[in-house]
């Protein structure tokens, strides 16, 4: 199940974010929305760098019941990448959220062997998305 919660001054159509929950695991996900402000205080907080970011994950412990983690997205910085490449807040946001995703699942593209990069890619065609952030950013 993902629970939403919009902080942003944006409206965001999150149907696409159930069906990419439900295609990867059956524990629960939280999914907020904030602006740039908000995401740049949360990065300095949690990893130390004063600078704002387009997504910021967090998982929680493994255990039986507990939810799979938060994943955070900056409403602000989708809106302009989505304006910047052509495509919707909804798929930019969904790139953004599939990459959180993965991350809450333990992949780690700054470490792995670009199986963070395939899984990434399975999801964008499964989901006739745009080009990923990973891809965008290689």
């Amino acid at each position: 199940m993902l629970t939403i919660e919009n902080e942003s001054d944006f409206e965001i159509n999150t149907a696409k974010l159930d069906e990419i929950v439900l295609s990867l695991t059956k524990k629960d996900v939280e999914c907020l929305f904030v602006n740039s402000e908000d995401m740049r205080e949360l990065n300095v907080n949690t990893r130390g760098l004063d600078k704002t970011t387009d997504v910021l994950s967090f998982p929680l412990e493994e255990l039986p019941y507990v939810p799979l983690g938060s994943i955070v997205i900056n409403a602000q910085l989708a809106k302009a990448s989505a304006a910047e490449l052509g495509h919707t807040l909804e798929d930019e946001c969904a790139l953004l959220f599939i990459h959180g995703m993965l991350h809450l699942l333990s992949f780690d593209h700054e470490s792995d062997n670009g199986e963070m990069r395939e899984k990434e890619e399975e999801l964008i065609a499964a989901f006739a998305l745009p080009k990923s952030l990973i891809c965008r950013n290689s």
